[in-house]
């Protein structure tokens, strides 16, 4: 079905009718919008930051206090004059894009949650709601709510709940159709969430499909929806969607799948996609001009970014296509920030001169200080997420064999170790995570870990380790494994490597004299308060641990804790001798640390 012949069918070009008066300054439409979009207000809003996104997904609901108290005004959000929302998720502004090609711009509004009374009224027949966590089941949201509270509803899934109770108990909720899409669309699919949240139709997949459109047809013309409906992702380009409007923190697409292929994850299962730099470069223009001083390339892997079907494996990063797409994002007039998305480790490895370039454009518009850790003039410091997973490689071989290309998983902890040396010497200090509890994980896997965390320790690198329970996300190759489900499944080591990772990500607070006199003081009476009876006895001495109450060598002379062997590792110049001679040809001579041989081995291949 074309997109005209959509358009022919559910007859909704109309001319925004109904009367419009004014609430302040804000213009309402008395008959309501007939396309309402929207998304949970803690997915929304930008202007706290992307921290404070990150502790709403994780933290139970009734720690939200100590998020207030930080951040008092974080509901406070910015409207259009006509009471639209000023910004949105980039995926809500994605539908709100591909639907203008069916419907008129006086058809469609994106708004808050505080908003949608003014804009749902008779004429309303479609309400869409885009959300990534409505249920908290992801890999973040359950370990921490286990851990530090009996509810297990994140702060995030609270508000999600709050939305649709909002929806459904609307006065006009018999006229329109409730669709919901978004990364968090399935976790409603596999609970059967839909007659409790009210909910007519899940959809997974893309917005720029011609199914979508035929969806929102049936719903506008009020017939039945299924309850789930998947759409297909686009292979091509060109047929990837940019909006033209602002995005919460600035966001605009930058590629679509990694190639890794990792089994646990969800976007690695996309086609492989790099978009085109004119259609970001025109998305982040729009961004500026409606008033975002911040932009942010949304990527799985930021580094495969202009190498993507070319005669170059992806794995090698085209150098001077991103220094250019990057430098030309910074300045741009009017950007006066920009974060970093996802990226992997291996490319640092492999080319550490583009790290170093990229550091040079990217540091001065990085809103993130980290004082102790950084060695730029002004403390600033970039702060990619990447994915770490595990330090056993018999583990890694299992979950994500092709973690590390072009280096052989066998060397995984080597490539972490050598490319966060790269990243920290330019100022790069990543959010790296981990999966403990996978299925068939060892005591001598999670050692392994240990032993890598414990090496990054010794040689004096810094990371911010994020470590989850596996959860086996719907659609993966991973969905129907089994691991470690609650945190009181937990065994001792696993319950250590939690901890210690925590520790390690107070490093940098801990230099005030106050600092580790209070974590140990507070951990103590958070354990005796609540958390042994929530956690079970595995977790008591990791507990110790993270406080400093007993010294870790203490712990391990008690056979409590297991301190980390040092590691013999392969450094840059030896893991790139262990390329294949085909290989070779696309290592760039000005880093160094070439093969003995390379030139012959190079003419050979």
């Amino acid at each position: 079905m074309s997109i005209k012949t959509l358009n022919d069918k559910n007859g909704t070009t109309t001319n925004g009718a109904g009367n419009v008066h004014s609430n302040g300054n804000r213009a309402v439409d008395d008959q309501g919008k007939l396309i309402v979009l929207t998304a949970p207000l803690t997915e929304a809003i930008d202007h706290a930051g992307y921290f404070i996104q990150m502790a709403m997904a994780s933290l139970p609901i009734w720690l939200e206090g100590i998020l207030n108290r930080k951040y008092p005004e974080w509901r406070n959000v910015e409207h259009n004059p006509d009471g639209s929302a000023k910004y949105m998720p980039a995926g809500v502004r994605l539908v709100e894009k591909s639907l203008e090609r069916v419907y008129d711009k006086e058809d469609i509004v994106s708004c808050f949650p505080e908003d949608l009374e003014k804009f749902i009224g008779p004429r309303t027949r479609v309400v869409a709601v885009s959300t990534h966590k409505p249920l908290g089941v992801t890999f973040s949201a359950g370990v921490y709510t286990s851990i530090f509270g009996s509810s297990k509803m994140p702060i995030n899934s609270h508000y999600s709940r709050e939305l649709f109770a909002q929806i459904k108990s609307n006065p006009h909720r018999e006229n329109f159709k409730v669709i919901v899409g978004g990364s968090g669309g399935w976790q409603i699919i596999q609970t059967d969430m839909y007659d409790e949240l009210g909910i007519d139709c899940v959809v997974e997949g893309r917005s720029e499909s011609e199914d979508t459109l035929e969806l929102f047809a049936k719903a506008v013309a009020g017939e039945e929806l299924p309850k789930e409906v998947t759409v297909v992702h686009p292979k091509e380009r060109e047929a990837i969607m940019f909006p033209d409007t602002r995005t919460t923190f600035g966001v605009v697409e930058m590629t679509t799948g990694c190639g890794r292929r990792c089994k646990f994850c969800v976007p690695d299962l996309n086609p492989q996609i790099d978009l085109p730099k004119d259609k970001i470069m025109k998305a982040v223009r729009a961004n500026v001009a409606q008033g975002n001083k911040q932009i942010s390339l949304a990527t799985e892997d930021m580094f495969i970014w202009g190498q993507v079907h070319t005669d170059t494996p992806f794995y090698f990063p085209n150098r001077e296509a991103l220094v250019d797409l990057y430098r030309d994002i910074v300045e741009t007039p009017g950007v006066e920030q920009h974060v970093l998305s996802h990226s992997t480790i291996a490319p640092a490895v492999v080319d550490p001169i583009l790290i170093k370039q990229l550091s040079e454009i990217l540091l001065p518009k990085s809103p993130i200080h980290f004082p102790y850790l950084s060695s730029h003039p002004e403390k600033k410091a970039l702060a990619p997420l990447i994915g770490l997973e595990t330090g056993s490689v018999r583990m890694a071989k299992k979950i994500m064999p092709s973690k590390g290309v072009p280096f052989s998983i066998e060397d995984w902890p080597s490539i972490v170790l050598e490319g966060l040396r790269v990243l920290n010497e330019n100022n790069w200090f990543p959010a790296m995570t981990l999966i403990v509890g996978n299925p068939d994980e060892t005591d001598e896997d999670i050692m392994e870990t240990l032993d890598l965390v414990y090496e990054m320790e010794r040689r004096g690198l810094f990371a911010f380790l994020i470590p989850s329970i596996f959860t086996p996300l719907h659609d993966t190759r991973m969905e129907m494994e089994k691991g470690v489900t609650q945190t009181r499944q937990l065994t001792p080591l696993q319950w250590q490597l939690m901890m210690k990772c925590w520790k390690m990500n107070l490093r940098p607070g801990q230099y005030s004299w106050w600092g580790p006199t209070a974590w140990r003081v507070g951990s103590l009476g958070m354990w005796l308060y609540k958390l042994r009876k929530l956690n079970g006895p595995n977790f008591t001495y990791p507990l110790f641990m993270f406080s400093g109450i007993l010294s870790e060598k203490r712990l391990a002379k008690m056979g409590k804790i297991y301190i980390g062997k040092p590691l013999e590792t392969k450094d840059r110049k030896e893991l790139l001798a262990t390329l294949k001679p085909k290989m070779l040809k696309h290592l760039r001579e000005d880093n160094g640390d070439l093969p003995e041989g390379f030139q012959t081995m190079v003419a050979a291949g």
